[in-house]
């Protein structure tokens, strides 16, 4: 936790430094909501191969970021973080030429059934019998 999944334009696929921001964003969740750390944060990158935005008039594209947090942050809180990582992508996608960028946030609650596991690296590779 979180998971944040960025679905992004295929316009901005030059212009838009994927790993940067990603590790920009852990950084933001951290500092804006309780609970949250860096190290916790997992983020995954879809490209839309085709996005139709209104009249489908060229010059537009289009990212959105799903930001599922664990459940009990109040809506102020998700608030602030939904504010503070439209912020973020605004900032990273200010610089596309003549594109008109479509950017929104969602941050929801992980259902009452999430559970993970972090399997450690280990030194030894492991041989299968």
């Amino acid at each position: 936790m979180p998971h944040i999944t960025v679905e992004y334009d295929k316009a901005l696929d030059r212009s838009f430094d994927r790993r940067r921001f990603a590790l920009e964003l852990h950084a933001l969740a951290a500092r804006t909501v309780e609970g949250i750390t860096v190290e916790s944060c997992k983020t995954r990158f879809r490209q839309a191969e085709e996005v139709v935005i209104a009249n489908g008039e060229p010059g537009q594209a289009l990212i959105h970021i799903d930001f599922a947090i664990l459940p009990g942050r109040t809506a102020e809180a998700k608030s602030a973080l939904s504010s503070a990582v439209l912020g973020l992508v605004r900032l990273h996608t200010a610089s596309v030429p003549g594109t008109a960028v479509h950017a929104s946030v969602d941050i929801w609650d992980l259902s009452t059934a999430y559970t993970k596991h972090v399997e450690p690296a280990s030194a030894e590779p492991r041989l299968q019998a």
